[in-house]
């Protein structure tokens, strides 16, 4: 049941970062899915306060996965227009 909250929950939160980054028309549902995960992984590793990853779903920690997808995105960006080398 946990793995069928990840998916719902990271599709949801990975396609809200993509409408605020607007990359929703470059994006699959299962890009928004990735990106939810990872975003929210990738927030649990910076932030001290819980993510989607954790057993609770509580705001903060859907707002914590949320940043997480933006900055995931940010950061995809950034390499794809070739201004990171």
């Amino acid at each position: 049941m946990t793995l069928i909250l990840w998916l719902i929950i990271g599709g949801v939160i990975g396609w809200l970062a993509s409408i605020v980054m607007r990359t929703d028309a470059q994006q699959g549902i299962f890009l928004n899915i990735v990106v939810g995960i990872v975003g929210a992984f990738l927030a649990g590793l910076f932030l001290s306060g819980g993510t989607i990853n954790n057993s609770d779903f509580s705001l903060s920690s859907l707002l914590a996965s949320f940043v997480g997808a933006v900055v995931l995105l940010a950061i995809v960006n950034l390499v794809r227009r070739g201004r990171v080398r």
